[in-house]
């Protein structure tokens, strides 16, 4: 591995330790874990401050699991040229959102939530899954457009497409609904 490759892969990992073991409620336990990231490929480009994971990526920290086709982390800027001035020294790196594509799985504890497209936005500590979004928590399942994750408080909030108005030419669709099952033993 090459020097260039190696200081990217780190980048790479440090980005994704910072979103996993940052923000308010943080538990300590829980940001002091290894974590443990895999992907076929690794991209980082200080152009655009992301970082791209691709094929069969699955990210592990603590209670928390990604796993997804793609993977893109965005950092902040600054944090970029805190990196470039303090190569030796230990950073960490301000993670602005995540977005993963294709197949996507969060697990944490046991609260599962899939779709096709996740977004994580640091500020809020939301997780947002769209296309196809369902969750789990236990065997109860939920599925709408939108689930809305809440980390902090350990909540989630599925939404529903708004029906479209008569006389528009979606007017024959069904309006899409929140679903939900619940098992009884």
């Amino acid at each position: 591995m090459k020097y260039s490759d190696s200081k990217s892969f780190i980048l790479g990992v440090s980005l994704l330790a910072s979103l996993l073991l940052s923000g308010p409620g943080t538990v300590r336990g829980a940001s002091e874990a290894p974590i443990h990231i895999e992907a076929n490929k690794m991209t980082s480009t200080e152009k655009t401050n992301s970082v791209i994971f691709t094929g069969d990526v699955d990210a592990k920290q603590g209670d928390v699991r990604i796993r997804s086709d793609e993977m893109t982390v965005f950092y902040t800027p600054e944090a970029a040229e805190k990196e470039k001035k303090a190569e030796q020294k230990k950073t960490t790196q301000q993670v602005e959102k995540l977005i993963c594509v294709g197949n996507v799985e969060l697990t944490r504890g046991q609260w599962l939530g899939t779709s096709k497209k996740m977004v994580y936005l640091s500020k809020e500590r939301q997780v947002i899954l769209t296309d196809n979004a369902k969750a789990w928590q236990g065997q109860n399942m939920v599925s709408g457009d939108k689930i809305i994750y809440y980390l902090d408080e350990g909540r989630s909030e599925v939404i529903s497409n708004k029906p479209t108005a008569a006389g528009e030419s979606d007017s024959k669709k069904k309006p899409s609904r929140v679903n939900m099952t619940i098992l009884q033993n």
